[in-house]
């Protein structure tokens, strides 16, 4: 199993996250959705992320963007753009104009949610189960996604807390992303960032 830390927005905090004992394969920044306490402004995260990423992959959220934010951060440090209420369509256009890797998110409250992955996974590197909560870390039921094929790359999102007993997620995903559980009082916790991240390789070195 592999981790995604999401909703990075400081220097300090990614400086630790990228030269832990035991990074995440994925780090996400908040590119465009405003509504997110961790939105990161343009020449904030251009600053940020202009980093050496040590083989992390950096990944770009963005929720519905438009041609404007597209171009905007085009020559930004992302190996991922994960993408968020984009039509299929659209979001095979932007795999193949910007060249990126791309993590199709789909928020889930019940079992046609979950099927909508079919209309993404021919151009979709990964595929993201997220809740409908968005920026607000809500849960859904992970049984849902009990039945989708081995074959596509699976990334779990929504409620998911850093000290869970997280094997327990290792038979219907291959990544979990966690933001908002890595927070105290709003702002990313190195020590529970820590323990997720042992955790995670924990399962790794288990399996």
């Amino acid at each position: 199993m592999e981790a995604k830390i999401c909703g990075v927005r400081d220097s300090k905090t990614l400086n630790y996250i990228v030269n832990h004992k035991y990074p995440p394969k994925f780090i996400g920044f908040i590119t465009n959705y405003k509504k997110s306490k961790r939105y990161v402004e343009y020449n904030d995260l251009k600053k940020l992320i202009n980093v050496k990423k040590k083989g992390i992959n950096f990944v770009s959220v963005l929720v519905d963007p438009d041609d404007h934010i597209l171009e905007k951060i085009k020559n930004l440090n992302f190996d991922f753009y994960q993408l968020y209420d984009v039509a299929p369509e659209k979001v095979k256009l932007i795999k193949n104009k910007y060249n990126k890797k791309i993590i199709s998110a789909i928020t889930i409250e019940n079992k046609p949610d979950v099927e909508k992955y079919k209309n993404f996974e021919l151009f979709s590197d990964i595929i993201l189960f997220d809740s409908k909560g968005y920026e607000k870390s809500l849960g859904f039921n992970h049984d849902l996604l009990n039945g989708i094929p081995r074959s596509i790359t699976k990334m779990l999102a929504g409620n998911i807390q850093f000290d869970d007993r997280l094997d327990k997620y290792s038979k219907i995903t291959d990544i979990i992303d966690i933001s908002g559980s890595l927070e105290t009082s709003g702002k990313k916790d190195i020590l529970k960032i820590n323990t997720f991240l042992k955790n995670i390789n924990k399962i790794k070195n288990e399996n």
